[in-house]
């Protein structure tokens, strides 16, 4: 099918993913002809959800492609703030796991945000402690959030540069729209953070050069409110594999636009790999 000159150009998460695991495989591989010891990732599963049980095994699954060790630790349901802390403690201790994974949500019963803290920040490759969101917030060596992280690497790919655009990221939550904004911030974006509350979304919305789309709410975004010309990364996923942005009718006035599902969601499996990766080699040195 012949495209019109208002198609947007899509953004290939899958292709890059990639080519970002085929890298992080060979840096796997020489790090463990050179020290013995293969890089290895912790993986922390709380109940039997089964949305997280597919990522998990997914990951898991990825990571013995690129030649990452996986160890695995499944906790029942009925586990605790105090039990869940204390395994993710035993894991930062442990010098045979180079880095950590806790699959959220964990539940209600759990203070998720205590479980994250037990992760050491050297290990932390997911990018979800205090000290990986301000040391990315201030541009320092450290661990930043995998999707953000996906999101920026895919923007350097197709040759955006966030330097002097407008910005907007629509969500808040603590490990993709917060640190997203942060990261382009960091590029010289002007960034405008907005949610589900915002008064006049739509303005907002129309004055993206770059718009992320990080609500959890399918089809949030209206294409007739994208920017022509605007790039659009659609990082939500919803039932129906739809992302937060209605597609069908953003890909007809944005410049570049990622599609759901192969835009951010590979991307961000892909970071947390290389990530592991980074942790390993600083940790072997």
């Amino acid at each position: 099918m012949s495209s019109t000159p208002t198609d947007a150009r899509l953004m290939d998460g899958s292709g890059l993913a990639r080519r970002l695991v085929e890298e992080t495989a060979a840096r796997a591989a020489d790090l463990t002809r050179r020290t013995g010891t293969p890089p290895c990732l912790a993986t922390v599963l709380v109940g039997e959800d089964p949305a997280s049980v597919t990522y998990v095994r997914m990951k898991r699954a990825r990571c013995e492609k690129a030649g990452i060790r996986s160890r695995h630790v499944e906790l029942p349901a009925t586990t605790t703030t105090a039990e869940l802390v204390a395994t993710l403690e035993g894991l930062s201790n442990d010098p045979g796991v180079h880095g950590i994974l806790l699959q959220h949500p964990v539940g209600p019963g759990i203070d998720e945000r205590a479980a994250f803290e037990a992760i050491a920040p050297e290990k932390d490759v997911d990018g979800v402690t205090f000290s990986s969101f301000a040391t990315m917030s201030f541009g320092l060596p450290g661990f930043v959030s995998c999707t953000p992280g996906g999101i920026m690497r895919l923007l350097d790919a197709y040759g955006v540069d966030p330097a002097g655009k407008r910005a907007v990221v629509v969500g808040r939550s603590a490990i993709l729209g917060k640190p997203a904004g942060m990261m382009l911030l960091a590029r010289n974006a002007t960034v405008t953070y907005c949610h589900s509350h915002t008064a006049d979304l739509s303005a907002a919305v129309r004055e993206a050069d770059v718009l992320v789309a990080a609500v959890g709410r399918p089809r949030f975004i209206k294409g007739e409110d994208i920017k022509p010309g605007a790039v659009v990364v659609d990082a939500g996923y919803n039932p129906g594999n739809v992302g937060d942005v209605d597609f069908d009718t953003a890909v007809t006035r944005a410049g570049l636009i990622t599609p759901v599902p192969g835009g951010v969601g590979p991307m961000t499996i892909a970071v947390l790999l290389a990530q592991t990766v980074d942790a390993a080699e600083r940790q072997l040195a």
